[in-house]
């Protein structure tokens, strides 16, 4: 901290941690750290690195896909 905080890399430190113990006692509890896993995983279907590149290449750069073969 000699030179400061310039990115502010600290402002929210405090909830950064309060948010870990909450991470921490969920993870001791397995079948809700499973049940929260899942649901993670199952919410998560629209957003793949893949379909997010196609998109973004598409709006973007106005490009089509290249067929290889």
């Amino acid at each position: 901290m000699n030179w400061g905080d310039h990115y502010l890399l600290l402002a929210d430190y405090a909830s950064y941690v309060a948010k870990q113990a909450e991470v921490d006692a969920l993870y001791r509890d397995p079948d809700a750290w499973m049940r929260m896993a899942i649901l993670n995983v199952a919410g998560m279907g629209a957003f793949s690195s893949d379909r997010t590149i196609a998109q973004y290449a598409h709006e973007i750069w106005n490009t089509k896909p290249v067929v290889l073969g």
